[in-house]
């Protein structure tokens, strides 16, 4: 045997059940497509504000914001959504740890509601 050192060597490949690797790629498809999914839904959103705004129907969230922002009285701003069926935004702030939404009328940026 003088090329002992040059055989190749067999290992066996350990290799998960095709069920465990069919789950784990099922759950990295589904959590690629949520976040996707979301800005769609997030996207659609912002549109309909816009298009409200333009046709006259809300205010322009600049201006609710900065009524909203005076009220809360420094609280730190985290996000918005808007309800186009009824013309209001919910917005979202943190103050001391705690979340806090805010809901504005669009039509004339008064506030309708807090709730912690």
């Amino acid at each position: 045997m003088p090329f002992a050192y040059a055989m190749p060597m067999m290992m066996k490949r350990k290799s998960l059940p095709r069920s465990l690797s069919a789950a784990i790629v099922a759950a990295l498809a589904v959590a690629v497509a949520i976040p996707a999914a979301d800005a769609g839904n997030r996207r659609d959103e912002q549109d309909a504000a816009r298009r409200a705004m333009l046709d006259g129907q809300v205010m322009p969230f600049s201006l609710i914001k900065r009524r909203v922002d005076a009220a809360v009285g420094g609280a730190t701003y985290v996000g918005s959504e808007f309800n186009p069926a009824s013309n209001r935004y919910r917005l979202k702030y943190v103050k001391d740890g705690k979340v806090m939404w805010v809901d504005a009328d669009g039509r004339t940026g008064d506030i309708i509601g807090m709730a912690r």
